[in-house]
């Protein structure tokens, strides 16, 4: 039986994983405060979780079981400010977010709570974390037009004709964009910034990051990584072995967190290029898929550091703008997903404008108060005596709409 195929599959997720949202992630930790080191000291703590939990997860329970960092997750970060403690807080927060993954899975209930979030109410707060990443493209053409306008045009062409690839391209004309600035400027990069290194920083818990950071990236991580990653699974045939994952995500996401690590979770779009019957045709054979991720983020993560390193020295808004145009797809599924049921449009327009509006209130963000908002507005209109459900309208509990937008 050849291994070619579904090892292939393997490597082809995990290079459009990574190369497809690592820019959000860099975006995310030094919005919240990160240096430039600490930043990339956070992928590569990632890229060794994803390689670890996956080669676990995979071989032992002979599934298709993929991992992947929060990209949903690093956007909410990115539009958040800098939390009283500074990036030690942040940190903090990242641990507490892996304890609750951890409770989650000795504690059903808990992840039923996260459950019992309307859809229209999670997905607009979704939509109104990315939106201002998805602006950055647009601001930084108007900006800098030689440096951004072939980054979107080859983005524009892939989607066309090779959409899985459109941002990976994207990245790979940006990287070109940055040879050039290298080769035309006195600008450059240090061999020891090359290499990667863990770059630890000591927890502090505030009660603001806590609430402000910690519950919403929570939040985000399970109602658009880990709902629709399951969800993703089941349509293959997989019943993802639920306490398990929880357990192994949220242990590896407190343990990475004092390197900078955010949110480590399942992963949708990369489960569906290991599950999917063009993985390999036999169901029994594809977690070779799933395992041969581990060794390939060894390596993306060993060159993490020097991908880091050249980002540093892009021309103003060329990260930010692979960043934006990675997270447009999650932001029509969000906006789509929020939307769709009438009944509730009014408060989940009303969330995605206060999340979109990045306030911040007593040091927490407005993810937060989005979702307060949010879900005070829709309590009151569903306990209205004049509310109707429209006869074409569907029920906000409708748990495939969760898993139409997969994030990563």
């Amino acid at each position: 039986m050849s291994l070619t195929q579904p090892i292939t599959a393997g490597v082809v997720a995990s290079l459009v994983g990574f190369t497809s949202s690592f820019a959000v992630v860099l975006t995310g930790l030094r919005a919240v405060g990160a240096s430039p080191e600490q930043a990339a000291s956070g992928l590569f703590a990632l890229c060794m979780a994803i390689a670890i939990g996956v080669g676990f997860l995979a071989t032992r329970y002979r599934m298709p079981i993929t991992l992947a960092w929060s990209t949903p997750g690093a956007a909410l970060l990115a539009g958040t400010a800098t939390p009283d403690g500074g990036f030690p807080a942040a940190v903090g927060a990242f641990v507490l977010v892996g304890v609750m993954v951890v409770a989650t899975g000795l504690w059903p209930r808990l992840g039923s709570l996260v459950q019992a979030i309307p859809t229209p109410i999670a997905q607009a707060m979704l939509a109104g974390i990315v939106l201002p990443l998805c602006l950055e493209p647009v601001r930084a053409v108007a900006d800098e037009p030689l440096a951004i306008a072939p980054v979107i045009v080859v983005w524009l062409i892939l989607i066309r004709y090779a959409k899985r690839w459109a941002v990976p391209a994207a990245f790979g004309t940006a990287a070109v964009v940055i040879a050039v600035v290298l080769l035309t400027s006195d600008k450059g990069v240090t061999a020891d910034s090359l290499v990667p290194r863990m770059d630890l920083v000591v927890p502090q818990w505030t009660w603001q990051a806590c609430v402000g950071i910690a519950l919403p990236l929570y939040i985000v991580t399970m109602a658009s990584q880990n709902l629709p990653g399951t969800a993703v699974m089941a349509s293959f045939g997989y019943r993802i072995p639920w306490r398990p994952s929880m357990l192994v995500t949220g242990a590896l996401t407190s343990l990475v967190a004092p390197a900078g690590g955010h949110a480590v979770n399942l992963a949708a779009i990369s489960a569906a290029l290991t599950a999917a019957p063009t993985a390999e045709p036999n169901p029994r054979r594809r977690w070779i898929a799933a395992a041969a991720v581990s060794p390939v983020y060894l390596v993306i993560g060993i060159s993490s550091a020097a991908v880091a390193a050249l980002v540093t020295i892009a021309p103003t808004g060329l990260v930010e703008t692979v960043a934006g145009l990675a997270l447009l797809d999650t932001l029509a599924g969000a906006l789509a997903a929020s939307l769709h049921d009438v009944k509730s449009r009014t408060a989940a327009i009303l969330t995605f404008v206060v999340a979109a509006a990045g306030i911040s209130v007593a040091g927490i963000g407005s993810a937060f108060w989005a979702l307060i908002a949010g879900l005070g507005v829709y309590a009151v209109l569903k306990s209205s005596p004049d509310s109707t459900t429209p006869p074409d309208s569907t029920s906000d509990r409708e748990i495939p709409s969760r898993a139409k937008n997969p994030s990563s």
